[in-house]
């Protein structure tokens, strides 16, 4: 038992070492994974200057700009992973090394949130000196609970789209480019959900960016309660309750997709 656990904690620390190591390493990817944030900001900055609309939409937008670097890094790298694993032979290593399947998606998220947070925290700074900002939390506690709990849903969702998306082949590019741009209008990462109507909130509350970057536009800004879809309250219980589900579906899934690709032998390069 305490060999396994040794065993499953060095291949969680070897697949996110790769991420860690390699975040720096391919300069054009930082470019893009930077300045594309920082451009869709500063288009809806001067579109909410122009309309006069209250200071604190350009913190809102900011705080948008900044999540985006962890969609395109759970859509990317981890909802697609096992399909370029697939595609680059390294998907039969894992499955015939002796450890646990959740250990090397549990490793690439880690390693896929230390990379998202470098990206997230130079689009912070950046948003903050080029639009003049301020942006200090009520409380600080709340703020890394919510942040903390909305990391972990939205990986647990990229853990269970891995899952699924290996089975899809080639399919899985298509799907990850579906999906980017309408998550941004949808989880509200430019503007309030609560415009969007109870109904649809809701319905959009499933991706955990929308109730996570709502509860914490409420805390570091006194428009955003005013704005809010929910109180914070709730939304920590919502984010919480999807934490649990997506990491047991993601398990389910990886579990019930292995078995399957076994039996029709699509888990290596030969039907593709």
């Amino acid at each position: 038992m305490k060999t396994e656990l040794k065993t499953n904690l060095r291949a969680i620390w070897g697949r996110a070492y790769v991420r860690i190591v390699g975040a720096q390493r391919e300069p054009s990817w930082i470019l893009f994974e930077i300045m594309m944030p920082l451009l869709a900001v500063a288009t809806y900055v001067f579109v909410y200057r122009a309309l006069g609309a209250p200071k604190e939409f350009t913190g809102f937008v900011i705080l948008g700009g900044i999540m985006t670097a962890y969609w395109l890094n759970v859509l990317w790298s981890m909802a697609s992973q096992f399909y370029w694993e697939k595609e680059t032979g390294n998907l039969e290593l894992y499955l015939i090394a002796p450890i646990s399947r959740m250990s090397i998606l549990l490793g690439m998220a880690l390693g896929g949130l230390f990379m998202s947070t470098t990206r997230a925290a130079v689009i912070l700074v950046g948003g903050i000196y080029l639009f003049d900002v301020t942006m200090i939390p009520t409380s600080w506690p709340l703020l890394v609970l919510v942040f903390l709990l909305c990391m972990v849903a939205l990986y647990g969702l990229g853990m269970l789209a891995s899952s699924v998306f290996l089975m899809f082949g080639r399919d899985a590019w298509q799907i990850s480019t579906l999906l980017q741009e309408p998550i941004y209008v949808f989880s509200g990462f430019y503007s309030p959900i609560k415009s969007f109507g109870f109904s649809l909130g809701m319905m959009a509350s499933l991706i955990p960016l929308t109730l996570g970057i709502d509860a914490m536009r409420q805390l570091f800004f006194e428009a955003g309660r005013a704005h809010a879809f929910l109180p914070i309250g709730w939304e920590i219980l919502i984010l919480t309750v999807l934490s649990v589900l997506f990491l047991w579906l993601a398990n389910k899934a990886l579990l019930k997709m292995e078995n399957l690709g076994k039996k029709e032998g699509r888990l290596t390069l030969r039907w593709q």
